[in-house]
């Protein structure tokens, strides 16, 4: 993944290589006002000398931001199988730990399968797999993209051995110890793709810094706890189901307080194909989370739930990418919020002055 430029006048190159593309360039014609308009002072012969209405898409003719070249599915692969992972394993060390070994076992599968899936989404992303490997050449705390590399590095292999572990009955000593440090670094995997998006010039994601983790974590929670729903018995999946009825009415409550909060720029969460995406993720979040409530002794009703919630978190990642994609593609969405505050910050310092 790499940030959108955000001026758009970056070195040309192709393919994998170049930072996200620029938006089009809006057309001469486009630009010129169709009709109407403020007629100024006539000197001379009255000539008519007319304002444009203001343009958004464009600033004096050169793109506001790159737009965003990244593939919905590796990316959304990427940060829907990496929540589920995450805290999967925080799932399955409970189970474990309370004594629930059929609800523990499948989780540990899950995180596995679901981590290896997510890194093979951002290398897919990335073009070649030594440009991951080339990440961990630097450790850098400030940047959230290293920091989640050498988590992933960290948590993956903890995820495999408790797996292994699970399924051979060897080394119970060693898989317990992993089972307990996949659990410690879910949260970690679970939540870090929330600063790595909003730490970018896209405007849905900026703007939605404080509420994403929070929406990320409850997401990842809920599929996480659809997932125990599907995979284990009634009789054990009681942490499973408070897990996925919790996680979905924070996710659900973050998300629309997020999209409330960020005013105009919260316009592509509900506007499009992110739109689209948006509310059904909140209707299947929701009908999961009722049948995961009501359904408790019927494994019918919890599997399918669980499958709801699934399937909620997954099209919550695709809309917060959606969403992203449509900021980075219209202007006001940059300039707009720029110059309110600028705005603000002369009225602050013509008070204090």
């Amino acid at each position: 993944m790499t940030n959108p430029d955000k001026t758009g006048e970056g070195p040309s190159t192709v393919g994998r290589e170049a930072i996200t593309g620029a938006v089009d360039v809006v057309p001469a014609h486009r630009r010129e006002r169709r009709g109407g308009g403020r007629r100024r002072g006539g000197r001379g012969r009255g000539e008519d000398t007319r304002v444009p209405d203001a343009d958004f898409r464009s600033y004096h003719g050169r793109p506001v931001l790159n737009q965003i070249v990244w593939e919905a599915r590796d990316i959304g692969g990427y940060l829907f199988l990496g929540g589920l992972a995450g805290a999967s394993s925080v799932l399955a060390a409970g189970a474990e730990y309370t004594g629930r070994p059929d609800l523990a076992r499948p989780l540990k599968y899950t995180a596995l399968v679901a981590i290896s899936g997510s890194t093979a989404a951002l290398i897919h992303d990335l073009g070649r797999p030594e440009r991951f490997l080339n990440m961990l050449r630097v450790f850098k705390p400030t940047s959230p993209m290293s920091m989640g590399t050498w988590i992933l590095m960290g948590y993956g292999p903890l995820a495999g051995v408790a797996a292994v572990t699970a399924a051979t009955g060897w080394f119970p000593r060693i898989g317990r110890a992993a089972t307990a440090g996949a659990a410690l670094t879910g949260p970690l995997v679970a939540t870090y793709t929330a600063p790595l998006i909003c730490d970018t010039a896209v405007p849905a994601w900026h703007e939605g810094y404080r509420e994403m983790p929070f929406v990320f974590v409850s997401s990842a929670a809920s599929a996480a706890g659809g997932m125990g729903l599907i995979v284990a018995p009634t009789a054990q999946s009681g942490p499973a189901r408070r897990l996925a009825v919790g996680g979905a009415l924070v996710e659900v409550a973050a998300s629309t307080y997020m999209e409330r909060r960020m005013g105009m720029v919260g316009e592509p969460y509900e506007q499009g194909r992110a739109g689209k995406l948006t509310r059904a993720a909140k209707a299947l979040t929701l009908a999961g989370a009722v049948g995961a409530a009501l359904g408790r002794r019927n494994r019918v009703v919890s599997a399918v739930s669980g499958a709801a919630l699934l399937a909620g978190s997954a099209l919550t990642r695709l809309g917060v990418f959606e969403a992203g994609v449509q900021s980075a593609a219209d202007p006001k969405y940059t300039v707009l919020p720029q110059r309110r505050r600028l705005e603000e910050r002369l009225k602050e310092e013509a008070k204090t002055g």
